[in-house]
Protein backbone atom coordinates (compact mmCIF):
# COMPACT_ATOMS: atom_id res chain seq x y z
CA UNK A 1 0.00 0.00 0.00
CA UNK A 2 1.64 3.14 -1.15
CA UNK A 3 2.32 5.16 2.49
CA UNK A 4 2.44 8.91 3.39
CA UNK A 5 5.79 9.73 1.62
CA UNK A 6 4.51 8.23 -1.64
CA UNK A 7 1.27 10.71 -1.57
CA UNK A 8 3.87 13.20 -1.16
CA UNK A 9 5.51 12.65 -4.28
CA UNK A 10 2.42 12.11 -6.12
CA UNK A 11 1.22 15.59 -5.15
CA UNK A 12 4.50 17.04 -6.40
CA UNK A 13 4.30 15.21 -9.37
CA UNK A 14 0.44 16.67 -10.48
CA UNK A 15 1.95 20.24 -9.44
CA UNK A 16 2.46 21.01 -12.94
CA UNK A 17 -1.52 20.61 -13.39
CA UNK A 18 -2.19 23.11 -10.76
CA UNK A 19 -3.44 26.59 -12.08
CA UNK A 20 -4.94 25.19 -15.22
CA UNK A 21 -8.33 24.33 -16.60
CA UNK A 22 -8.58 20.92 -17.34
CA UNK A 23 -10.56 18.35 -19.17
CA UNK A 24 -11.29 15.24 -17.34
CA UNK A 25 -12.01 11.88 -18.40
CA UNK A 26 -12.94 8.65 -16.53
CA UNK A 27 -12.58 5.96 -18.66
CA UNK A 28 -12.91 2.78 -16.69
CA UNK A 29 -16.83 2.42 -16.17
CA UNK A 30 -16.37 1.92 -12.35
CA UNK A 31 -15.12 5.42 -12.43
CA UNK A 32 -17.29 6.62 -14.98
CA UNK A 33 -20.61 6.03 -12.41
CA UNK A 34 -19.25 8.51 -10.37
CA UNK A 35 -19.87 11.25 -12.50
CA UNK A 36 -16.57 12.95 -11.59
CA UNK A 37 -16.04 14.23 -15.34
CA UNK A 38 -19.13 15.27 -15.78
CA UNK A 39 -19.06 18.06 -12.64
CA UNK A 40 -15.04 18.75 -12.82
CA UNK A 41 -14.62 18.98 -16.50
CA UNK A 42 -13.24 22.47 -17.27
CA UNK A 43 -12.52 23.83 -13.86
CA UNK A 44 -9.28 25.23 -12.67
CA UNK A 45 -7.46 22.69 -10.50
CA UNK A 46 -6.47 24.89 -7.32
CA UNK A 47 -4.34 22.77 -5.88
CA UNK A 48 -2.92 18.96 -4.88
CA UNK A 49 -2.24 18.25 -0.88
CA UNK A 50 -1.26 15.15 0.69
CA UNK A 51 -2.90 14.61 3.94
CA UNK A 52 -1.56 11.58 5.19
CA UNK A 53 -2.78 8.78 2.69
CA UNK A 54 -4.80 10.88 0.96
CA UNK A 55 -4.27 13.09 -1.94
CA UNK A 56 -6.77 16.18 -2.21
CA UNK A 57 -7.26 17.74 -5.64
CA UNK A 58 -9.09 21.32 -4.81
CA UNK A 59 -10.82 22.69 -7.98
CA UNK A 60 -12.81 25.73 -8.44
CA UNK A 61 -16.27 25.98 -7.07
CA UNK A 62 -15.31 24.77 -3.95
CA UNK A 63 -15.16 21.15 -4.69
CA UNK A 64 -12.41 18.57 -3.86
CA UNK A 65 -11.28 15.33 -5.48
CA UNK A 66 -10.36 12.81 -3.29
CA UNK A 67 -8.05 10.13 -3.89
CA UNK A 68 -7.13 7.57 -1.63
CA UNK A 69 -4.62 4.37 -3.41
CA UNK A 70 -5.18 1.72 -0.68
CA UNK A 71 -3.39 -1.35 -2.28
CA UNK A 72 -3.43 -0.84 -6.50
CA UNK A 73 -3.64 2.62 -7.05
CA UNK A 74 -0.86 4.65 -9.02
CA UNK A 75 -0.76 8.51 -9.86
CA UNK A 76 1.31 9.19 -13.15
CA UNK A 77 1.81 12.78 -14.87
CA UNK A 78 2.32 12.03 -18.38
CA UNK A 79 3.06 14.05 -21.88
CA UNK A 80 -0.62 14.98 -23.11
CA UNK A 81 -1.48 12.95 -25.62
CA UNK A 82 0.96 9.69 -24.57
CA UNK A 83 -0.46 6.29 -26.36
CA UNK A 84 -1.29 4.09 -23.57
CA UNK A 85 -3.34 0.70 -23.41
CA UNK A 86 -5.94 -0.01 -20.31
CA UNK A 87 -8.08 2.24 -18.82
CA UNK A 88 -7.02 4.22 -16.93
CA UNK A 89 -9.89 5.48 -13.90
CA UNK A 90 -9.31 8.84 -14.32
CA UNK A 91 -7.20 11.68 -16.84
CA UNK A 92 -6.71 15.17 -15.83
CA UNK A 93 -5.41 16.93 -19.15
CA UNK A 94 -3.89 20.18 -19.34
CA UNK A 95 -1.97 22.15 -21.95
CA UNK A 96 0.88 19.74 -21.88
CA UNK A 97 0.79 17.25 -19.58
CA UNK A 98 -2.15 14.37 -18.25
CA UNK A 99 -2.59 13.11 -14.60
CA UNK A 100 -3.35 9.84 -15.26
CA UNK A 101 -4.80 7.57 -12.23
CA UNK A 102 -4.48 3.99 -12.48
CA UNK A 103 -6.45 1.59 -10.27
CA UNK A 104 -8.13 4.10 -8.15
CA UNK A 105 -10.03 2.04 -5.78
CA UNK A 106 -11.23 5.30 -3.70
CA UNK A 107 -12.26 8.07 -5.46
CA UNK A 108 -14.60 10.43 -4.39
CA UNK A 109 -15.86 14.19 -4.71
CA UNK A 110 -16.26 16.27 -1.50
CA UNK A 111 -16.54 20.04 -0.51
CA UNK A 112 -13.61 22.22 0.97
CA UNK A 113 -15.20 21.89 4.11
CA UNK A 114 -14.54 18.01 4.19
CA UNK A 115 -11.72 17.46 6.64
CA UNK A 116 -10.14 13.41 6.30
CA UNK A 117 -10.44 11.64 9.97
CA UNK A 118 -6.84 11.17 10.62
CA UNK A 119 -4.09 12.26 13.17
CA UNK A 120 -1.25 14.21 13.10
CA UNK A 121 0.43 13.59 10.18
CA UNK A 122 4.26 11.83 10.63
CA UNK A 123 5.51 13.99 7.65
CA UNK A 124 4.62 17.64 9.51
CA UNK A 125 7.33 19.76 9.85
CA UNK A 126 7.73 19.25 12.66
CA UNK A 127 6.21 16.44 13.21
CA UNK A 128 3.31 16.88 16.62
CA UNK A 129 4.94 14.04 18.42
CA UNK A 130 3.46 15.30 21.66
CA UNK A 131 0.11 14.40 20.32
CA UNK A 132 0.67 11.12 18.23
CA UNK A 133 1.89 9.63 21.78
CA UNK A 134 -1.10 10.82 23.41
CA UNK A 135 -3.55 9.38 20.80
CA UNK A 136 -1.14 5.76 21.09
CA UNK A 137 -1.56 6.17 25.11
CA UNK A 138 -5.78 5.92 24.47
CA UNK A 139 -5.41 2.64 23.31
CA UNK A 140 -3.25 1.16 25.91
CA UNK A 141 -4.56 -2.69 25.40
CA UNK A 142 -3.34 -2.71 21.60
CA UNK A 143 -0.42 -3.91 19.77
CA UNK A 144 2.06 -0.72 19.04
CA UNK A 145 2.48 -2.44 15.48
CA UNK A 146 -0.88 -2.60 15.03
CA UNK A 147 -1.81 0.61 16.12
CA UNK A 148 0.94 2.79 13.85
CA UNK A 149 -1.13 1.71 11.53
CA UNK A 150 -4.16 3.28 12.59
CA UNK A 151 -4.34 6.32 10.63
CA UNK A 152 -6.82 8.00 13.26
CA UNK A 153 -3.93 7.97 15.49
CA UNK A 154 -0.94 8.59 13.01
CA UNK A 155 -1.45 9.53 9.82
CA UNK A 156 1.21 8.72 7.12
CA UNK A 157 2.67 5.03 8.02
CA UNK A 158 2.10 2.47 6.25
CA UNK A 159 3.54 -1.55 6.67
CA UNK A 160 6.63 -1.08 5.47
CA UNK A 161 7.69 2.17 7.02
CA UNK A 162 5.90 0.17 10.57
CA UNK A 163 8.42 -2.37 10.06
CA UNK A 164 11.43 0.05 9.88
CA UNK A 165 10.69 2.47 12.29
CA UNK A 166 10.45 0.02 15.44
CA UNK A 167 13.40 -2.06 14.04
CA UNK A 168 15.64 0.74 14.42
CA UNK A 169 13.74 1.95 17.85
CA UNK A 170 14.49 -1.83 18.57
CA UNK A 171 10.87 -1.92 20.35
CA UNK A 172 8.57 -4.94 19.42
CA UNK A 173 5.18 -4.48 17.30
CA UNK A 174 3.62 -6.92 19.81
CA UNK A 175 4.45 -4.98 22.48
CA UNK A 176 1.26 -3.67 24.58
CA UNK A 177 1.18 0.03 24.13
CA UNK A 178 0.70 0.13 28.08
CA UNK A 179 4.32 -1.74 28.27
CA UNK A 180 6.26 0.73 25.97
CA UNK A 181 7.41 4.16 27.99
CA UNK A 182 7.08 7.54 26.35
CA UNK A 183 10.93 7.99 25.30
CA UNK A 184 10.30 4.93 23.15
CA UNK A 185 7.21 5.76 21.67
CA UNK A 186 8.38 9.34 20.66
CA UNK A 187 11.87 7.01 19.46
CA UNK A 188 9.93 4.67 16.80
CA UNK A 189 7.98 8.04 15.45
CA UNK A 190 11.23 9.93 14.79
CA UNK A 191 12.50 6.85 13.15
CA UNK A 192 9.51 6.67 11.11
CA UNK A 193 9.51 10.53 10.31
CA UNK A 194 13.51 10.07 9.58
CA UNK A 195 12.94 7.39 6.88
CA UNK A 196 10.04 8.99 5.47
CA UNK A 197 11.56 12.67 4.66
CA UNK A 198 14.57 10.31 3.47
CA UNK A 199 12.95 9.18 0.79
CA UNK A 200 11.25 11.87 0.03
CA UNK A 201 14.68 13.58 -0.36
CA UNK A 202 15.80 10.96 -2.89
CA UNK A 203 17.74 8.32 -0.08
CA UNK A 204 16.82 5.19 -2.20
CA UNK A 205 14.79 2.93 0.54
CA UNK A 206 16.92 0.24 1.91
CA UNK A 207 14.95 -2.26 4.12
CA UNK A 208 16.54 -3.34 6.97
CA UNK A 209 13.79 -5.95 8.33
CA UNK A 210 10.83 -5.33 5.69
CA UNK A 211 10.91 -8.60 3.44
CA UNK A 212 14.02 -9.48 4.81
CA UNK A 213 15.40 -12.59 6.01
CA UNK A 214 18.36 -12.07 8.26
CA UNK A 215 18.74 -8.99 10.52
CA UNK A 216 21.41 -7.10 9.03
CA UNK A 217 22.38 -5.87 12.91
CA UNK A 218 22.64 -9.04 15.01
CA UNK A 219 22.32 -12.04 12.37
CA UNK A 220 19.33 -13.27 13.64
CA UNK A 221 16.69 -14.82 11.61
CA UNK A 222 13.75 -12.44 11.38
CA UNK A 223 10.13 -13.71 11.86
CA UNK A 224 6.83 -12.91 9.94
CA UNK A 225 3.41 -13.24 11.56
CA UNK A 226 -0.02 -11.48 10.66
CA UNK A 227 -1.11 -8.73 13.01
CA UNK A 228 -4.28 -6.85 13.43
CA UNK A 229 -7.77 -6.88 12.59
CA UNK A 230 -6.77 -5.82 9.32
CA UNK A 231 -4.20 -9.13 8.95
CA UNK A 232 -1.35 -7.20 7.68
CA UNK A 233 1.80 -9.29 7.74
CA UNK A 234 4.85 -8.51 10.27
CA UNK A 235 8.09 -8.57 10.11
CA UNK A 236 10.27 -8.05 13.00
CA UNK A 237 13.63 -9.42 14.47
CA UNK A 238 13.17 -11.36 17.61
CA UNK A 239 16.67 -11.00 18.87
CA UNK A 240 16.91 -7.06 18.57
CA UNK A 241 13.51 -6.65 19.75
CA UNK A 242 12.02 -9.24 21.42
CA UNK A 243 8.94 -9.76 22.44
CA UNK A 244 6.43 -12.43 20.37
CA UNK A 245 3.02 -12.53 19.96
CA UNK A 246 0.89 -13.10 22.83
CA UNK A 247 -1.66 -15.66 23.01
CA UNK A 248 -3.27 -15.01 26.46
CA UNK A 249 -6.04 -12.78 27.48
CA UNK A 250 -5.29 -9.03 27.45
CA UNK A 251 -4.49 -8.16 31.53
CA UNK A 252 -8.07 -6.30 32.54
CA UNK A 253 -6.12 -3.32 33.53
CA UNK A 254 -5.19 -2.52 29.83
CA UNK A 255 -8.79 -3.24 28.61
CA UNK A 256 -10.33 -0.01 27.27
CA UNK A 257 -13.25 0.83 28.59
Amino acid sequence: MPEGDALRRAAARLQPLVGERLEIETLNPRAAVKQIAERLDGKELLAVDAVGKNLLLTFEGGLVLRSHLRLTGRWRLEPRGKLRTGKPWLVLRGKRYEGVLWNGPVLELVTQRYKPAVGPDILDEPPDLDRMVANLRAQPARELGDALLDQRLVAGIGNMWKAEALWAARVSPWARIAEVVDDELRGVLEHAARLMHGRLAGVRAVHRVYRRRVCPRCGGRIATRRQGEDNRLTWWCPECQGNSPRTGPVPSAWRQA
